[in-house]
């Protein structure tokens, strides 16, 4: 039952977050928004690339299997802010943390 819950807080999580995606509404007023929000859109766009990543070829293969559009670089983002936001977010993102950069795990008991 814990693992059940675990599970949908998760996806809960992903959902609410995903809210600012590239290409949304928000997401294109937030990059209209000035240096600093910019940068931290940039940050999360880049810490959701690989999901974004999947979500946009889903979306190519099989359009409206999905309720959303996504993109995985907001167009309106086009200072230098965002682009330094988005790199220190794919270099942070979850899949590099847990692999490196060598592709070995860091997790100790992998």
């Amino acid at each position: 039952m814990k693992q059940t819950a675990k599970i949908f807080c998760a996806a809960v999580l992903l959902v609410a977050l995903s809210a600012c995606v590239a290409g949304s509404q928000e997401s294109q007023h937030a990059a209209a928004g000035g240096l600093l929000s910019q940068l931290a859109l940039g940050f999360w766009h880049g810490i959701i690339a690989p999901l974004t990543l999947i979500v946009e070829v889903v979306n190519t293969l099989a359009p409206h299997v999905l309720p959303w559009p996504a993109r995985l670089y907001e167009a309106k983002g086009t200072g230098v802010a965002y682009d330094v936001g988005f790199y220190l977010g794919l270099a942070g993102s979850p899949i590099v943390i847990r692999t490196g950069w060598n592709g070995r795990s860091r997790v100790r008991g992998s």
